[in-house]
């Protein structure tokens, strides 16, 4: 009986680990699966948040030429075209009209009186002098005036007076044209509008809009339900507290959840700076000329971005930075929790390996994944709150010109991925003193 009873035992404890092992890859499969869909729409939020400001840089729009040159061309033909003018307005041109005709006058005939030196200038003073009755021209001048003024009325030559205002825009738009900065913005544009095929940079806006609305509502989905997972695996430590059994296989399944959170967490964007002109109308000729979301400066980074960036940097400052977050951000954490495996699973002589300790309950206090995520907050607060002051100073609100700025700088999913690892970290370090057979010191 004895006999029987110990071989029944082996089953009995590995039928419940098999179980928690199924139960916790299919979760982990589930968290892998959600924290790579996060990084995808990460990346592809920050690439279509990137073409956004390109396509809305103040550089092409506020401050391009050929943006107000179409917009001035618009409303000289409209006031042009449209031009109605009351019968008290045409009685005021109507006088204005005769005055300069009437100088015409006085100014051609001082130059006949003026004396002629030569036989044909003789001639042509005696013909006009004799044939000609200025008198007679200065009282048909009202005449001549109210002509003037329907002609200019016409739409006909509405049209004509229209293409003549605007001609000196189109010339220097032409000469914008030959410049290579506007060659090269041309291309980029033009290369956008391919890209996600349409024709109209209204267009385009809203479909970044449309996408971006989308993409925002699904990393949140993922994000949360990342943090499900981990929330579930923390219940099973509750539901197993007493099952010491079941403590090393259910830690080193919880160690993955941690890599997945730290590889989501380093990867995925952390903070967004944007800084933006909402609104800018100004009134011209008693239209409005508006120019909107006007970028004035976007970036969007990971971790390991930022890492990338410092260290591709020419500066062996900015190497220095780079490398000092690479290591104890990065690489500790990483370290970290290797460790903490092989201390639970290896021999007791590699598990007490002073290297191995170290790493697994006292490196915590040179990792730099807390302080990371201190900085980013700093960071944020810091940036916010600077954008806001300086945007704030832009706003404008008169009769001629109104200026609306926005910061849309924001923290995004990446950092409460980060966050959540840290903490989850936190927690696994604590678990691992109590149930360790090993020395800790």
């Amino acid at each position: 009986m004895e006999t029987h009873h110990t071989n029944k035992a082996p089953g009995k404890s590995i039928g419940p680990k098999l179980l928690l092992i199924l139960a916790l890859a299919l979760l982990l499969g589930a968290e892998g699966y959600f924290g790579y869909r996060l990084h995808q729409l990460s990346d592809q939020q920050e690439r279509i948040k990137e073409d956004y400001s390109n396509i809305n840089n103040i550089t092409y729009g506020l401050f391009s030429v050929q943006q107000w040159k179409d917009n001035v061309s618009k409303i000289v033909n409209h006031q042009v075209r449209n031009l109605k003018m009351t019968k008290k307005q045409k009685k005021v041109l109507q006088g204005e009209v005769e005055q300069v005709l009437l100088a015409l006058i006085d100014k051609a005939e001082a130059l006949v009186n003026k004396p002629k030196k030569t036989i044909s200038g003789k001639i042509q003073k005696f013909a006009i002098k004799n044939f000609v009755n200025s008198d007679s021209i200065r009282a048909q001048v009202p005449v001549f005036a109210r002509q003037i003024i329907a002609d200019v009325d016409n739409p006909k030559n509405k049209k004509q007076l229209s293409k003549m205002a605007i001609g000196e825009f189109n010339q220097l738009a032409n000469e914008e044209k030959k410049d290579s900065a506007f060659v090269a913005n041309s291309k980029i544009v033009a290369a956008l509008y391919d890209k996600y095929e349409v024709k109209s940079t209204e267009e385009l806006n809203r479909k970044f809009q449309s996408s971006l609305a989308d993409i925002k509502t699904k990393t949140y989905r993922y994000s949360f339900a990342m943090l499900g997972c981990v929330a579930i695996v923390l219940t099973f430590w509750w539901m197993l507290r007493k099952r010491r059994e079941m403590h090393v296989t259910l830690f080193v399944m919880s160690l993955l959840f941690a890599f997945i959170l730290l590889a989501v967490g380093l990867t995925a964007s952390m903070i967004e700076v944007d800084a933006r002109i909402r609104s800018l109308d100004f009134v011209l000729l008693g239209e409005h000329v508006v120019f909107k979301d006007q970028v004035l400066f976007f970036q969007s980074k990971s971790i390991l971005d930022v890492v990338m960036v410092l260290i591709s940097q020419p500066g062996i400052d900015s190497i220095l930075v780079g490398a000092l977050i690479l290591v104890f951000s990065i690489l500790f954490p990483i370290v970290k929790l290797s460790s903490t495996g092989i201390h639970l699973l290896g021999k007791k002589r590699l598990a007490e390996n002073k290297i191995i300790k170290y790493f697994a309950f006292q490196s915590g206090k040179w990792s730099m994944a807390d302080v990371i995520v201190i900085a980013i907050l700093m960071a944020y607060i810091g940036l916010n709150g600077l954008l806001e002051g300086q945007l704030q100073a832009l706003n404008i609100k008169n009769d001629a010109l109104t200026i609306l700025t926005t910061n849309n700088t924001a923290l995004q999913p990446g950092y409460i991925i980060f966050i959540s690892f840290v903490l989850y970290g936190l927690i696994l370090s604590t678990i691992l003193k109590f149930i360790t057979p090993h020395d800790t010191h």
